[in-house]
């Protein structure tokens, strides 16, 4: 199977979901048999309920997933054991925080109002093309960047600069990507002799280490000043996630490496941790709205329903973000048919039978494939292929939960991200921000297409043109505005005052 899939890296995830769906949703995949390539995946829900769940403790990471991913030392994605128990509890106990979410909303708005909307306003009064999936990458490195290291590179910014650390992030997630297709013979010797992907992959890291590292000595020195000055409670964000990460770090080895390898996480492993899978999923969420014209017209109708009464100076909290019930709908949906971390691998500590009836013994690589599960008209039903925010709704107009381990997003079981309830946070604030002002169309002929990469992130970015809401200023003063389109603003189908 090795040739098809090399002549067909760029429609990989695809191609897989094509042999799943021949294969009643799960499959053997077979390489050279000296290659140790031979891989169980599957998209059973009943398996990945198992294997996350329900017999959570027979599939730790175990050595051969840190070999793969080593270049995340042991941050909280590698971590098993006490280590792992470590690094969760103190990231919980860090987001219970009482100031945490009132921060984490601030730094967030602010990064929208002084970032985002700068950067957007000025490319619509120019008329250009912009790539949107760039932009929101940008935006999100410099949130967390605020967040975890209380400095903001403004890397968004009007000048549009490109720093390092954005790239290495990028070269990262392909360069672990390819280790799963290669037999891992080829990748240690490429390691061996600093070669090819290897030699990439140890470039970028050596980039990554250095920016965290400066950052963390940043951190500490300020947050060591504060303390003597006005005490631990006044210390941001960042320096407590340190210094709680510190004090439970003494009988881990190197504090700084400790400290590096967690940080290190946040930035490199997007959707699983935290929120970096802010810019791909947003990316993906517009191109589906721009090719759904009647889902963007209802989520606009809900946007100034609920926040139209708004003055300029008013942000808009998480909690009524929450009562948008049809714009988590249409995030829900973008995250079915592309959630940002495409598969999980897993092998188990002892044989056993899974429900799906597959044997699996010790040595058997397992891949939860995500992507596939979104496509599967077992899961979903004949309209599985549709973006169609209306299937997290129920009757009443609430929003239907589904199972974790049949909408797997943010994982499941033990693992589940911790930061699933701010990624949509900050899902909830840029989307309907953006929307709020600006109704954006597609490049035409620009093809779009998911990069063979453990992030499922556009191979070549998504190029759209801004058209600015004239209606919006319409709305807030009471002015009945029509939502069908117009030839003169195409937005609206028959003219309004002002065009």
């Amino acid at each position: 199977m090795v040739p098809a899939v090399l002549t067909n890296l760029h429609q990989v995830h695809d191609l897989a979901t094509t042999y799943l769906t021949q294969n009643g949703g799960t499959f053997m995949f077979r390489g050279p048999w000296f290659a140790k390539m031979d891989m169980l995946i599957t998209t059973d829900p009943s398996d990945i309920q198992h294997i996350l769940s329900k017999n959570f403790s027979n599939y730790p990471k175990g050595e051969k997933f840190r070999k793969l991913f080593d270049v995340l030392g042991d941050g909280i994605f590698n971590a098993d054991g006490h280590i792992w128990e470590i690094q969760r509890k103190t990231t919980m106990s860090l987001f219970k925080q009482p100031n945490f979410q009132h921060v984490f909303e601030a730094i967030v708005w602010n990064k929208v109002e002084r970032g985002l909307l700068p950067v957007l306003e000025s490319v619509c009064k120019q008329g250009k093309e912009m790539d949107l999936q760039e932009t929101f990458q940008k935006f999100t490195f410099d949130t967390i960047c605020k967040l975890l290291l209380d400095h903001d590179p403004q890397s968004l910014s009007l000048d549009r600069h490109c720093l390092p650390c954005e790239k290495a992030i990028t070269d990262i997630q392909e360069g672990i990507f390819y280790r799963h297709l290669m037999p891992p013979i080829i990748w240690k010797l490429q390691q061996l002799l600093g070669m090819g992907n290897e030699k990439k992959l140890s470039e970028a890291c050596n980039v990554i280490d250095q920016f965290i590292y400066k950052g963390l000595a940043r951190v500490q020195n300020e947050s060591n000043n504060i303390e003597s000055e006005h005490g631990q409670e006044n210390v941001g964000i960042g320096a407590s996630l340190i210094r709680e990460f510190k004090d439970q770090s003494g009988s881990l080895g190197d504090p700084n490496k400790f400290l590096r390898d967690t940080i290190d996480m946040f930035f490199t492993s997007n959707s699983m941790q935290f929120m970096l899978s802010l810019g791909t999923t947003l990316s993906w969420f517009f191109y589906l709205v721009a090719k759904n014209p009647i889902v963007e017209e209802k989520i606009r109708e809900e946007i100034h329903t609920f926040m139209g009464l708004k003055v300029n100076d008013q942000k808009w909290s998480s909690k009524e973000l929450g009562k948008m019930v049809y714009l988590h709908g249409a995030l829900c949906e973008t995250l079915r048919l592309y959630p940002p971390v495409p598969f999980n691998h897993k092998i188990p500590l002892q044989p056993e039978v899974l429900p799906s009836g597959h044997k699996v013994s010790q040595n058997t690589k397992i891949i939860l494939y995500y992507y596939g599960m979104g496509r599967m008209k077992n899961i979903w039903g004949k309209d599985y292929m549709e973006f169609k925010p209306e299937r997290w709704i129920l009757k009443e107009g609430r929003i239907k939960h589904e199972p974790s381990y049949k909408f797997p997003a943010f994982n499941s079981g033990p693992r589940t991200c911790l930061g699933k309830d701010m990624s949509f946070t900050q899902l909830q604030i840029v989307a309907s921000t953006i929307m709020y002002h600006y109704h954006i169309e597609l490049v035409e002929g620009h093809p779009v297409f998911p990069s063979a990469s453990i992030v499922l992130q556009m191979k070549h970015g998504l190029k759209v043109v801004w058209i600015e809401l004239l209606f919006t200023n319409l709305a807030l003063r009471g002015v009945p505005v029509r939502t069908s389109r117009c030839k003169f603003c195409q937005m609206e189908e028959e003219k309004t005052d002002t065009c």
